[in-house]
């Protein structure tokens, strides 16, 4: 291990995070009794020009009238480069952030970029005597954050999260595809050569270099990590695919731009039965090779290393508030 080390982020259940229109007040209570482990308001994408001022005062409202229960909940801002960040951030923290959980700030271009809301948010809390400090869940979502996705990540203790803004990393990057997290028949390779009769085109996931990336970023500062949107709301098994490929790598959660989406996200980033099971087994080996004096810990015939009892060790911990966030009577199996 490398001498410098980051602390890290506030340990949250992140499995699935449902984005909710704040322009669409009817929509606030059923997100609060979802499953979704995070739930964000949103203020930026999905409220028109004209409607901005009026989804502000919805999210207020909804901080402060709704009762979240063990939701992470948060706002999305409007970006830096309108005239809306700064009223979103301001009139939210001043008037509803005994609430609010987080900020969810979107296409974060710099470092700097952080800075300044880091700046703006810690004055606002000073000023307004609140006692908890707001986490920033930042989207990675342009060809400037991905480029400096490492310094963006360590920007501010205030950071939590790291989120993969497919659609509009596409838009910025220039790529020709319109399918908001789904695969791209394009982009494939062909094998063997011409000389060969049959040919098989294997089609590759378009989104692996920007999501390995940003976990390597995330990771690397401490925070979590969540894979962005899945376009086609009436595809799960197109959402089942991005969600273990994005497990895979080393997600905490994904998004959920549909009710529907939530339960599929919960279900793949939830850890199986089976890797608890040897989980707990691998921390049981560790203690009672330490309890014998051992040095080397085996199971099955096989060595455990120091990385194999951490991954064991963050997995039993993660299955631990997965059966805490149950609602009593599913946890009781009624």
């Amino acid at each position: 291990m490398s001498f410098t080390s980051y602390p890290q982020a506030k340990p949250r259940l992140h499995r699935s995070e449902l984005a909710v229109p704040a322009s669409q007040p009817k929509f606030f209570e059923k997100a609060a009794a979802s499953e979704a482990d995070a739930v964000f308001l949103d203020l930026e994408d999905a409220v028109a020009p004209d409607e901005k001022d009026q989804a502000r005062k919805n999210a207020i409202q909804a901080l402060n009238d709704i009762d979240w229960g063990e939701h992470i909940i948060s706002v999305r801002i409007n970006g830096l480069d309108t005239h809306y960040m700064y009223r979103d951030v301001v009139d939210v923290v001043e008037q509803a952030g005994g609430a609010l959980d987080m900020i969810v700030i979107p296409k974060v271009g710099t470092a700097a970029d952080v800075y300044a809301l880091d700046m703006l948010v810690t004055q606002i809390e000073q000023a307004k005597g609140l006692a908890r400090r707001i986490g920033f869940s930042l989207i990675i979502e342009t060809a400037l954050g991905m480029a400096n996705v490492q310094d963006i990540a360590g920007a501010s203790p205030r950071n939590e999260a790291l989120n993969f803004g497919v659609a509009d990393f596409a838009a910025s990057t220039r790529m020709r595809l319109t399918d908001i997290g789904g695969a791209s028949p394009d982009y494939t390779v062909l094998t063997g050569g011409p000389q060969d009769l049959e040919r098989e085109v294997h089609w590759n996931d378009v989104w692996h270099y920007g999501l390995a990336r940003i976990v390597v970023a995330g990771r690397a500062r401490g925070l979590r990590v969540l894979d962005g949107p899945y376009g086609d709301f009436n595809d799960p098994e197109g959402y089942r695919a991005a969600a273990r490929r994005a497990a895979t790598l080393g997600c905490d959660g994904k998004w959920a731009i549909h009710p529907k989406q939530v339960a599929l996200a919960n279900e793949v980033m939830s850890p199986r039965a089976e890797e608890v099971r040897h989980a707990e087994r691998v921390l049981e080996a560790m203690a009672a090779a330490t309890a014998a004096g051992q040095g080397a810990v085996a199971l099955d015939g096989r060595l455990i290393d120091i990385a194999s009892i951490r991954h064991a060790e963050a997995l039993v911990q993660t299955a631990r508030r997965i059966e805490a966030r149950k609602p009593a009577s599913r946890a009781a199996g009624n």
